[in-house]
């Protein structure tokens, strides 16, 4: 096992894999994994959907590329139109061809189920790179709205995806870009 400190500089933002399949009893051990994360008062919200089939990936990112363009017509974010010209491209896959894909979802009505997810995603991950995987929160894959899409999932409509996490065997770590220093507001006391 890893030490933590370094575990946590290892752990990167992975983009490129080997056309190397996860076995389904690793993806298992990651999701107790996140499992063992905090939650707001022991609720434990988070639901897991795996998809390791390659076509259903890409109709994934089909919808997820259709919906964000759609939203670009209304919503003014400036960072999800520097994403236009990829989104455009029938060819671009929002999950990089990775061979496994993890939709971690939480109760909309849930006040801390995005928070709550998002400590668990970032176990998965750390537990990922530790076992020698790479992984990277897609967000840009969270868009899924078709109800035929979402049935499939077994995403009903109390439920919101909150992270969208890829993972696979990579075919190099990225290096670590830098970091900027701590944003300390204040310490009191």
């Amino acid at each position: 096992m890893t030490d933590f400190r370094d575990l946590m500089r290892l752990r990167r933002s992975v983009r490129d894999y080997e056309d190397r399949e996860v076995p389904v009893s690793l993806v298992r051990e990651l999701i107790a994994d996140a499992c063992e994360a905090p939650s707001a008062s022991n609720r434990q919200p988070c639901g897991f959907v795996v998809v390791a089939d390659r076509d259903m990936m890409r109709r994934l990112s089909d919808e997820s590329k259709k919906n964000l363009l759609n939203d670009m017509k209304t919503l003014k974010s400036p960072m999800l139109r520097l994403y236009r010209p990829v989104l455009k491209d029938e060819n671009f896959n929002v999950f990089y061809n990775a061979p496994c894909l993890m939709y971690i979802t939480g109760p909309r009505d849930l006040h801390s189920a995005v928070k709550d997810c998002s400590l668990a995603a970032s176990y998965l991950m750390l537990s990922a790179a530790d076992r020698g995987l790479g992984t990277c929160w897609v967000d840009l894959g969270s868009s899924i709205q078709d109800p035929e899409i979402l049935a499939e999932l077994h995403i009903s409509e109390d439920q919101q995806i909150v992270a969208t996490i890829i993972l696979g065997y990579p075919r190099e770590i990225p290096q670590r870009p830098p970091r900027s220093e701590p944003k300390i507001l204040t310490i009191i006391g």
